[in-house]
């Protein structure tokens, strides 16, 4: 007997304007299945809905078992339901060319290949994303729409600034999102768009993460931040625990437990009864049975389904033998530096374990006597929690001889930023103090802009940058490699570089940079010198996300992937049962599909009980997936074949 939850209460519409539900989440923790289950909950309680979704690798129509796209589409068998799959290089070329069209008339080719260039901001395509979400808020004939990726807070603040939109808009120039004078009828849209998301009547914010303590961490953080800009979130899904019926051998029975302890600590940080969970199926969540089977659980209260006795059909025609796959050697090669310092780069989404495969590999290389560096982007001090040692703004050595590790302190390196910012401009404005330029005028626009999150953007890229000038190592790990948008940053034309383009803020208000981040470019561009590796685990979206950012890296920047690393990968000793032979069955099925995507080496990482945590365990990890455990000292060459 089903009995209404938290969830209803707070999802379901309950006034006559149109009410909105956004899902924000990392890919591969099932947030688009989680958006499509409500989206199909609500249309079977007869509300009219439409589902939107900008993420960029989109599998509503792998779900709904039919074709999406573009343009809204009615979902087959669900009275009042209708999808749109937003692609996000469309949208943002929409964006760009109903921004310029107006200006052809008005300015002359110099002028609009200026124009032109600031558009091609990383900014853009967040707007773009921003712009569709705001036509759908004013969509009046439906009761209710989801949206399956919200906006982010970095979005959010850049249509908050500067605060005061009319003196901005009067005083003209550019933004990183384009002129000035192409924001005017944008202004009131936004700000009601805003004031939209901040209505905790209207809209409904949920995130959904794994049943994993980095996950939650990572949901805290976001909604810290959202919370800042006045939008609360309301919902939480822990998606894919592990059903008690399937776990029938000590390993799988720890991570069980586990598992429920992160249950218990969401909710007690979160609100309990708006914490809802769903289990791990042995399949992928396709077609409406299950889809219904979701919502039931998560709004209505019901007992999850799950088909434990048999196996659910896959398609096995990409499976492949995995062991055919591990090629040691190729990876080993692509590790170990020549003559120069080499980088290592670890991408991938939140949750697939980039922090661990970066710090074990670091932990190896220095092992075989190579001076190595680990460096970590991530707001999370990840690295503290795997080193068991404190990690610090500055390279500071781990207990492990040729070691060190650092970690990019946000605040420290915006704070780095501002100060050498106005120092530069102080600089420029020095003497200039009896014209009729109004200096500290000027100096007070720079400093309300470096409150941008374009400031943020370029603090953090400055101090990645810092450290390809760091002496003495032989190998420097970056644990999260730079975003496709910070790597745009770097290549905007060179008289651009080293300019923050946000609001009256002009050229030269930052120090020019230009040659050194071509240098970096071209170390980056240099599979001699650099090696990118994407990290995911073997299931559709996160596959999807890494091979569309592996194809963005190739395309925008010239940078190819050197390698991909397979994570997460399940013991065969364990699980011997229907279930997990279904989940290998799917795993080997993605494992087959990435290797024909990257044609690349790969790096094969086995599903462990726990986390390796501390040296010892690090080293014994790297031996079994790095190809590196034959290399004991510098000097011992490491021979491929």
């Amino acid at each position: 007997m089903s009995t209404h939850t938290g969830a209803r209460e707070i999802v379901e519409p309950s006034g006559e304007d149109t009410e909105f539900v956004f899902f924000s989440g990392k890919g591969g923790v099932g947030k688009s299945t989680v958006s499509c289950a409500t989206a199909t909950w609500l249309a079977d309680n007869d509300y009219e809905t439409l589902l939107v979704t900008t993420d960029p690798a989109p599998n509503l129509s792998d779900i709904f078992q039919q074709e999406i796209g573009h343009e809204v589409t009615e979902i087959d068998d669900i009275d009042n339901l209708s999808a749109i799959e937003i692609d996000p290089d469309q949208a943002a070329e929409e964006y760009r060319q109903e921004t310029i069209e107006p200006m052809r008339e008005l300015l002359d080719d110099e002028q609009l290949e200026t124009v032109e260039e600031q558009l091609n901001s990383p900014c853009v395509d967040e707007i773009a994303a921003f712009d569709n979400f705001v036509d759908f808020m004013e969509s009046p004939e439906y009761d209710v729409v989801v949206f399956d990726t919200a906006p982010t807070g970095h979005t959010i603040r850049l249509m908050e600034l500067p605060s005061d939109w009319n003196a901005e808009l009067e005083k003209g120039g550019s933004t990183c999102i384009g002129p000035a004078a192409s924001m005017e009828d944008k202004k009131t849209q936004y700000e009601q768009a805003i004031d939209t998301l901040q209505d905790d009547e209207q809209t409904t914010f949920a995130f959904v993460g794994k049943p994993e303590d980095s996950s939650l961490d990572e949901i805290e953080r976001s909604a810290s931040d959202l919370s800042e800009l006045g939008i609360n979130s309301q919902l939480l899904v822990v998606n894919g625990y592990l059903p008690d019926s399937v776990c029938d051998d000590p390993f799988f029975e720890g991570k069980r437990t586990d598992e429920q302890a992160v249950i218990e600590r969401a909710k007690t940080e979160f609100d309990a009864d708006t914490t809802a969970t769903y289990p791990l199926q042995p399949g992928e969540i396709a077609g409406l049975d299950l889809l219904s089977d979701v919502g039931g659980v998560i709004y209505d209260g019901e007992e999850a389904t799950v088909e434990i006795g048999s196996a659910t059909d896959v398609d096995t025609d990409q499976s492949v033998d995995v062991e055919t796959l591990a090629d040691p050697e190729s990876v080993a090669e692509q590790l170990t530096p020549g003559d120069d310092t080499r980088y290592l780069f670890f991408t991938g989404k939140g949750g697939v374990g980039k922090s661990t495969v970066a710090a074990t590999s670091a932990t190896k290389l220095a092992e075989a006597g190579y001076e190595t560096l680990v460096v970590t982007t991530d707001p999370a001090a990840h690295l503290e929690d795997i080193f068991g040692e404190p990690v610090g703004h500055e390279p500071t050595s781990v207990s492990q001889a040729n070691l060190d590790a650092a970690r990019i302190d946000q605040e420290k390196a915006l704070e780095e930023y501002r100060e050498q910012v106005l120092d530069h401009v102080q600089e420029m404005y020095a003497g200039k103090k009896d014209t009729e330029l109004d200096v500290e005028a000027a100096i007070a626009n720079v400093e309300e802009e470096l409150e941008s999150p374009c400031a943020e953007e370029m603090a953090a890229l400055e101090k990645f940058v810092s450290y390809f000038e760091e002496d003495g190592y032989d190998v420097v790990v970056f644990d999260t490699a730079p975003t496709g948008h910070t790597l745009r940053l770097l290549e905007l034309p060179s008289d651009w570089k080293g300019f923050m383009d946000l609001g009256s803020l002009t050229k030269g208000a930052a120090p020019a940079k230009g040659d050194q981040y071509d240098e970096v470019i071209e170390t980056m561009q240099d599979p001699e010198q650099s090696s990118f590796a994407f990290v995911m685990y073997p299931e559709y979206t996160p596959m999807m996300e890494a091979y569309r950012a592996a194809e963005d890296l190739k395309d925008q920047v010239g940078i190819e992937t050197a390698f991909v690393v397979a994570n997460y990968l399940l013991p065969e000793e364990y699980g011997d049962n229907a279930f997990f032979a279904n989940r290998r069955a799917q795993q080997e099925k993605y494992l087959g599909e990435i290797k024909d995507r990257f044609e690349t080496p790969m790096m094969l990482a086995p599903l462990r009980r726990d986390e390796p945590v501390g040296l010892d365990e690090l080293r014994a990890f790297g031996d079994e997936i790095t190809g590196l455990s034959d290399l004991t000292e510098r000097e011992q060459e490491v021979t491929i074949s």
